[in-house]
């Protein structure tokens, strides 16, 4: 299913675009067994308790303006998102007690999930997903944002993409970040600081 990248769109998620974010989960069966990309967002008792829960909370979340990503459209089909969000929104990440200790300040801004449609996959749209965040974060003031994706650059034996819930560290590399420390087994600090910008 080709496309021309430059085809490609970016909307933030909300309201008008829910039920694209919303049909983009549901081909993909919740995403990561019903997730609904609501895993780093506070702990609650709707969360965690099946994909059904997962989503109406995800939705009360976005129509509450504490649910935030870029999505990428091909015409009104959503084909990828990047989730961002600040520490408040988005407080709950793998490695914790390690993050924790390791880490000087808060970022202003993290990017947590970065998913793309099985049929999209390989094309540079993730890519596409997370220049989209880093936009949206520059219209909203900037600051420094943090992400935390797969350290594979020592690794001999690939994984596969659909584990790769936040992209690598050579894809973040590419696209101006720094890495900053470890984090967990696999996974690693990347940062950038994200001007304001004024349309």
């Amino acid at each position: 299913m080709a496309h021309e990248l430059s085809s490609l769109t970016i909307a933030p998620l909300g309201t008008e675009t829910w039920e694209a974010f919303d049909a983009l989960v549901q081909r993909h069966n919740g995403i990561f067994g019903g997730c609904w990309c609501i895993w780093f967002h506070p702990d609650g008792p709707e969360r965690g308790q099946g994909a059904e829960a997962n989503r109406a909370l995800k939705k009360a979340y976005v129509e509450q303006g504490k649910a935030h990503a870029a999505l990428v459209m091909d015409g009104d089909e959503a084909i990828a998102w990047a989730e961002y969000g600040t520490p408040t929104e988005l407080p709950t990440l793998h490695h914790r007690k390690e993050y924790d200790a390791t880490k000087s300040a808060d970022p202003d801004y993290r990017i947590t999930c970065v998913f793309v449609d099985k049929r999209h996959r390989r094309r540079g749209v993730a890519e596409l997903a997370i220049t989209g965040a880093l936009d949206q974060i520059a219209r909203a003031g900037g600051g420094l944002v943090e992400s935390y994706p797969h350290d594979v650059t020592n690794q001999t034996k690939a994984m596969s993409s659909s584990f790769l819930y936040n992209g690598t560290r050579r894809l973040y590399e590419r696209l101006g970040f720094t890495y900053d420390r470890p984090k967990g087994l696999r996974n690693c600090v990347m940062v950038k600081r994200v001007g304001r910008r004024q349309d």
